[in-house]
């Protein structure tokens, strides 16, 4: 897939603060988000051919989240599904990764925890082509020896002022850097330049 194609980040929970409070961390983190307050609703207003992945809350009014995934299942939809419960249940958690989920998680996870599952559920989707995998090392190969020392840093998660000295420089000037390698790698925000770089780890490895 190529880089400049978005990707978009379904969350479906009845809760609303804790819906609201979701997307607006996603968004904080650069993913573009699509909140949903009912199963049913996920189903009539999704786009399933925009790829991505979805967070769905397992306990929801008519149609839970599980219900859902097999919903998903029965119409043909393959967006990788990480699920967020407020109570655990190991049963549960073994039927929904038996039918396909990248992850079950508890509602209130570390935050590090449920980005991380967020990203395998994103590197599920995205399965790039040969073609674009040679596009995203094309570009990565344009960057400066010190944009990607930069994008390295992004995609570890450090801010502006911890990159700059780590590497002896001031925060303006990362901020100059960071522009470079977005417009380079074709992406947009922390989460763009993130994914990039994941995609770039993986295709690397192996060769």
């Amino acid at each position: 897939m190529a880089q400049n194609k978005r990707l978009l980040v379904r969350i479906v929970d009845d809760d609303p603060a804790a819906r609201d409070s979701l997307a607006f961390m996603l968004e904080e983190e650069g993913f573009d988000c699509a909140a949903y307050p009912s199963a049913e609703d996920f189903l009539k207003g999704d786009s399933p051919s925009v790829p991505g992945c979805a967070i769905l809350d397992v306990r929801m009014g008519e149609m839970s989240g599980l219900m859902l995934q097999q919903e998903m299942i029965r119409r043909g939809i393959t967006l990788p599904i990480v699920f967020l419960s407020a109570h655990g249940d190991i049963d549960m958690a073994v039927d929904t990764m038996r039918s396909g989920a990248v992850a079950f998680l508890r509602k209130g996870s570390d935050r590090t925890r449920l980005l991380d599952a967020i990203w395998s559920a994103i590197e599920r989707a995205e399965g790039a082509e040969p073609e674009d995998a040679a596009r995203e090392v094309a570009r990565w190969q344009t960057l400066t020896d010190r944009e990607r020392e930069v994008a390295e840093r992004i995609a570890a998660g450090l801010l502006n002022r911890e990159i700059a000295a780590e590497l002896g420089i001031s925060p303006k000037t990362v901020q100059v850097y960071r522009g470079e390698v977005s417009r380079k790698l074709d992406v947009r925000g922390a989460a763009g330049v993130t994914r990039a770089v994941r995609r770039i780890e993986k295709i690397l490895a192996g060769k």
